[in-house]
């Protein structure tokens, strides 16, 4: 299968998204504004009360005039302090809101994709995103825009300070503008792609390492393990490469800003030189001026050196927003001809390249409440066809008609999610009771083991938790197949993970769960085919027997020969 990875969205794409959720969020924005400012604007005060200061010492002051400047630049450090730090936490809260907006936008989308779409995309694209990419923008909803925000303020009013004291300062340190824009200008070329490629390489990174995990024990079982840890290797390090890039690239975007403060400075003392010498301003003012300008370090180098923190928040921000807009194409549920809850497929050809179909020409109509079992050797399509008739893959022509939205897939690959047992249960139906939860285990015999546990249904099971056995996880899954209720289901090999005493166990759970319900099991033990209404022998792709396990035990072909090489028994 070829890998395509999840859509990221436009820059154009992520801002209307943004503006859209902050529109809820104007009135504290609006306020967390407006306290930055005033802090802001209480903040400037300082140099010209240190220059006044100057002033003071130059001409012999009063004791009484050192002592109010004091209390002035004293009062001003506070009001400062307290309007910004209210105007940060207003600002943090209103980034927090919105990224927590997009976070469950993100999620809602990330549940409604076809699982198709997950796989093809691969497992670690998925999970780098909710990981790495919401880090990435959380850290910058918390630090980076409250900071980003004040050092713009803070350039934007000192810059009208300077020009108060003397137009000829704002004009002396606009010398160091040309020099910064340049230098973001040059780092934005080349920061933009490189932030790209690194958390498309996280991502890949992410893949080849949980494949790996996940396929421990064949890795294991095939002396690959070298191979594979060279894989993850080779991702690591192109990880670790694009990072590296990253710093060396961060490294020459300082040295560049550091030469931008230094014709800025000189500048501004030059031009103070100049204009005391003639008389025009004060030593004060000249102190000022040049108090305000090294007043700009910290504040552009913070805004510039945020540009970093923006578009690495930039590129993550496009891979949320690329999956929180996502619209999931609604896929057409043709209604059955006959019984309301039936499977009808025509005629169905589906592969996962289209040029290398697994299954041709399908056709088979399940009846309301008919158990249908499908078998046939590995590789014979049996998987393939379960998961299109549940909707996870897309015929790639023919027809599938199943009840819209009331199908369930159950595999051989059963999540047990962290938290209480109870709440696991509900997933499939939240309004039920306890005692609806205890009726659902007692019908797939769990009951018992369920009532040891140290805290009955209300112990913690999953990662963390208590583990439950591979037996004890699908009889969970078909306890929230009960509860859930669906008319349809298909059991993809759902009973072949518990071992053989598990598996004559999950056999009679899946019987009782499957109770008056339409039903299609892929059969990974022939006793599944024995007690279904109907068996469907598949063969490379196609249906070549069809029928019950009684008759076509006794007739020459396929399932003749499995029953034999299952049971031990010559049938004919």
């Amino acid at each position: 299968m070829t890998t395509t990875l999840l859509p990221i969205a436009t820059g154009a794409r992520t801002r209307a998204v943004v503006l859209g959720f902050l529109k809820p969020q104007r009135a504290r924005l609006t306020g967390a504004l407006l306290l930055l400012i005033a802090g802001t604007i209480a903040g400037l005060v300082a140099p010209p009360l240190l220059g006044h200061i100057v002033d003071l010492a130059t001409r012999g002051g009063a004791t009484s005039e050192f002592i109010v400047a004091g209390v002035g630049l004293l009062a001003a450090a506070l009001v400062e302090a307290a309007l910004a730090g209210f105007g940060i936490a207003l600002l943090a809260q209103v980034g927090e809101d919105t990224l927590a907006r997009l976070r469950e936008r993100f999620v809602e989308s990330a549940l409604r994709l076809p699982l198709e779409q997950v796989e093809q995309a691969g497992v670690g694209d998925l999970t780098s995103r909710v990981t790495n990419d919401v880090s990435v923008v959380a850290e910058a909803a918390r630090t980076a825009l409250p900071e980003f925000t004040r050092a713009l303020l803070t350039i934007v009013l000192t810059l009208g300070g300077l020009a108060v004291l003397d137009w000829r300062f704002l004009v002396a340190a606009l010398v160091a503008v040309p020099v910064q824009a340049y230098t973001v200008n040059w780092y934005a070329r080349r920061a933009v792609p490189l932030y790209a490629k690194q958390r498309v390489a996280v991502a890949a990174q992410q893949h080849h390492l949980l494949a790996t995990i996940d396929g421990a024990p064949t890795i294991r079982a095939f002396r690959i393990a070298g191979e594979h840890s060279g894989r993850v290797a080779t991702r690591s390090q192109q990880a670790v490469d694009l990072l590296l890039r990253g710093v060396a690239l961060q490294t020459r975007f300082y040295a560049r800003l550091h030469v931008a403060e230094f014709a800025g400075l000189a500048a501004v003392l030059a031009t103070g030189f100049f204009l005391v010498r003639g008389d025009t301003i004060s030593l004060g003012t000249a102190t000022a001026a040049a108090l305000y300008f090294h007043g700009l370090f910290n504040p552009v180098n913070t805004a510039l050196a945020l540009v970093d923190d923006a578009q690495a928040a930039a590129s993550g921000l496009n891979r949320l927003v690329g999956v929180a807009s996502l619209t999931t194409p609604a896929r057409s549920f043709a209604q059955p001809s006959e019984a309301p809850a039936a499977i009808e497929v025509r005629d169905l050809t589906f592969g996962y390249h289209p040029d290398r179909p697994v299954l041709h020409g399908i056709d088979l109509t399940v009846a309301r409440g008919e158990r249908v079992a499908v078998v046939g050797s590995t590789g014979a399509g049996k998987t393939s066809l379960a998961k299109v008739i549940a909707g996870v893959h897309d015929p790639l022509s023919g027809s599938v008609a199943v009840p819209a939205g009331e199908v369930a897939l159950i595999t051989q690959e059963v999540h047990v999610f962290a938290g209480p047992l109870a709440e696991d249960l509900r997933l499939a139906r939240p309004s039920a009771t306890d005692e609806e939860l205890r009726a659902a285990l007692i019908a797939v015999d769990a009951w018992d083991w369920v009532t040891q546990l140290p805290e009955g249904l209300d112990t913690e099971v999953g990662a963390g938790g208590h583990t439950l056995t591979a037996a004890q996880s699908q009889q969970v899954a078909f306890a929230r197949l009960i509860l859930a209720d669906p008319p349809v289901a298909i059991l993809d090999e759902a009973t072949a993970e518990a071992g053989s005493a598990g598996a004559r166990l999950l056999e009679r759970v899946a019987a009782a769960a499957l109770e008056g319900r339409t039903a299609v099991i892929v059969a990974h033990r022939l006793t599944q085919a024995v007690t279904a209404h109907r068996v469907v022998v598949l063969e490379n792709g196609r249906v070549v027997q069809n029928g019950p396990h009684d008759t076509l035990v006794t007739q020459p072909g396929p399932y003749a020969v499995l029953w034999q090489a299952w049971s031990g028994q010559r049938t004919h």
